[in-house]
């Protein structure tokens, strides 16, 4: 399949057909190029697409556009070999196709102007998509979860690294199943856990914590903020956007929050990680909601969001943190 489709397949197009027409994308004399936002499901996705591709083309490599800082995730780019490179280094390699997994291409300003040939991902897309092979199902808990459905199909029995890699990745996105999922993904856990090596996963859980890591937890609980049943904290200025993830996810273990909303400064941009364990309430549309006005993007599924804001557009914003997070605790405290 040479031509490009315009939106993803239908419900009903089988997970055999959808493999048939993803190995027709590409030559054997191409170079696949696999782009991705460095998290367990993606680097886990990554290496299921490039064990699909193996001998099938001439060479795959996986490139990341985010610095891996977070010590649950080195531990797992280390005990699984995850072979990657920096995007920085994607010019100089002679890559003919490009495919970007658990992500689209307005995800990241580095993915502007590059077009993809392969788009697989679990997130909503957008209303216009273009590229030669696009499988998007947002109802899905995990894109390792898509990955492992190819696999099956095209009879592909995953190595103890490869299923290790999607069974960790399918357990956090789902945050072992408490956030939306389907049978899809509970089905993909169960298949993968013959294979999968338990050692190796418990030892990049308990790689969590760093020092750094503890500072952060000390900022955020001298900063938080109780508005109704939502636990707010503003972190300031942060050296990567996956510490606002780890607290937002600390705090939706308080029995007073149903949600979590956690902020800070990254590069000029407001950086909004949003958590939701209520039945009613739904973080991707309330990330639209409360952040939409305010220019960047919003979204997310019903129980994890993210928004990401230019501080410019930020309505009587001033230059310190302390005015960033006035004006967004103000948001919180005023919305419906």
């Amino acid at each position: 399949m040479k031509e490009f489709m315009e939106h993803t397949f239908a419900r009903s197009v089988s997970t055999a057909e959808r493999c048939h027409r993803l190995l027709g994308t590409l030559d054997r004399e191409d170079v696949l190029g696999i782009a991705i936002v460095a998290d367990p499901d993606a680097m886990a996705s990554a290496m299921a697409l490039k064990r699909i591709f193996w001998r099938k083309v001439r060479h795959v490599e996986i490139f990341h556009v985010n610095p891996i800082r977070r010590a649950d995730n080195l531990a797992f780019v280390r005990l699984l070999k995850v072979g990657m490179r920096p995007w920085s280094r994607a010019r100089s390699t002679p890559v003919t196709r490009w495919a970007i997994l658990d992500s689209q291409p307005d995800h990241h300003e580095a993915f502007a102007g590059r077009e993809f040939d392969i788009i697989i991902d679990h997130h909503p897309p957008p209303k216009q998509m273009r590229a030669r092979y696009v499988d998007i199902r947002e109802d899905y808990g995990a894109n390792a979860t898509i990955m492992t459905e190819y696999l099956r199909a095209l009879k592909v029995r995953p190595s103890s690294t490869l299923a290790t890699a999607l069974f960790y990745g399918i357990k956090t996105d789902t945050d072992n199943f408490v956030r939306d999922a389907l049978a899809n993904d509970v089905n993909a856990f169960r298949y993968l856990y013959r294979f999968a090596n338990m050692n190796t996963v418990k030892k990049i859980e308990s790689s969590e914590i760093t020092r750094h890591t503890l500072d952060s937890y000390r900022t955020a609980m001298e900063r938080l903020v109780l508005v109704r049943d939502i636990a707010f904290v503003h972190m300031g200025e942060i050296q990567e956007t996956d510490t606002l993830v780890l607290i937002a996810d600390f705090f939706m273990k308080m029995a007073e929050a149903s949600w979590s909303i956690v902020s800070g400064i990254y590069k000029d941009k407001l950086v909004v990680i949003l958590r939701n364990a209520g039945i009613r309430g739904d973080a991707g549309k309330a990330a639209k909601r409360l952040f939409g006005a305010w220019g960047g993007q919003a979204g997310g599924h019903r129980a994890a969001a993210r928004a990401e804001v230019p501080l410019e557009n930020l309505p009587r914003a001033k230059a310190t943190d302390e005015d960033v997070g006035r004006i967004i605790l103000r948001r919180l405290k005023t919305a419906r």
